[in-house]
């Protein structure tokens, strides 16, 4: 069975828009897939949690430039200070198989973005956890969090997201993202590397 992993922040909206597009794709093939979400949060890779401002600006740039429909919950009010208990729920999920790993790991980001949960909140994460069968959350990181993290840095992740297929990889395959001369953001579906990477996932 073909394994891709993406190494991903919960927070990240780029990553939301693309995991969505790559899942779709997995589902429609003749072969089966798995796909492993792995723990990259930026709030370590940075120092600091993403910070909501910035976010929304970038999602209203994906959503006008795109035209999708994927952050319409996404609100100021509702932003987590850490997306560690987050994770750790994520990665107990792939502990139990990764179907359901895979399911929690899309949960949680459309709670965030689409329908305006603080992924950071104790009941949020304990609904979430109940739903799939899962332990109450830690809030500290827990061994699997820590080792995706450390296998990250290894690896060479250069953020999120950031995709495996054997021994290849692809930095954000779904989107060409740069800034404009005024240094706003630009986005695009990036149909040929998109293209490339599926059929690296269909070999």
């Amino acid at each position: 069975m073909q394994i891709v992993e993406v190494y991903a922040d919960i927070t990240c909206p780029f990553t939301h828009v693309g995991l969505k597009r790559v899942v779709q794709h997995v589902s429609e093939m003749s072969q089966p897939a798995e796909v492993i979400v792995r723990a990259w949060p930026l709030e370590w890779v940075n120092g600091a949690p993403m910070a909501v401002d910035a976010v929304i600006v970038k999602a209203a740039a994906l959503t006008d430039q795109l035209g999708v429909d994927d952050f319409s919950g996404l609100r100021a009010d509702a932003w987590p200070t850490s997306t560690i208990p987050a994770l750790n729920i994520a990665a107990s999920a792939y502990e139990r198989n990764a179907a359901t790993g895979l399911a929690v790991s899309l949960e949680l980001r459309a709670a965030l973005f689409e329908r305006g949960d603080n992924i950071g909140d104790p009941a949020v994460l304990a609904a979430i956890a109940t739903a799939h069968g899962l332990p109450a959350p830690e809030f500290e990181v827990c061994d699997s969090v820590q080792s995706d993290y450390d296998g990250g840095a290894e690896r060479g992740v250069r953020g999120s997201p950031h995709f495996f297929v054997a021994t290849d990889d692809f930095f954000c395959p779904a989107l060409d993202l740069g800034h404009d001369d005024e240094g706003h953001l630009t986005a695009r579906f990036d149909a040929d590397m998109l293209a490339d990477f599926f059929v690296r996932i269909d070999a």
